[in-house]
């Protein structure tokens, strides 16, 4: 499944990125292209397209986190140190 999440990368000079930025927002948007941009042969950022968030993500990983025993207890001992005041929503 790592490889399913591999993102190749086109290294591209931040010269040609200032040239090109229109273009390779259009690659990004249309085609899902990631770019590097590279200053002085060194990476020094990433054009790729955002990433919505996913429910679906979070209740896999949260499915093969092991169980949190003490979850309960530690939320009973929160709510004990409330006030009324304190509480953030109120009906």
């Amino acid at each position: 499944m790592e490889s399913d999440n591999l993102i190749l990368m086109k290294d591209v000079s931040a010269t040609d990125a200032g040239r090109r930025f229109s273009d390779m927002l259009d690659a990004v948007e249309h085609d899902g292209e990631s770019f590097t941009i590279v200053r002085h042969g060194k990476p020094v950022a990433r054009l790729a397209p955002v990433v919505s968030p996913s429910g679906s993500r979070l209740k896999e990983v949260l499915r093969s986190a092991p169980p949190d025993e003490q979850l309960a207890a530690d939320i009973a001992e929160a709510r004990a140190l409330l006030t009324a005041d304190e509480t953030p929503w109120h009906d």
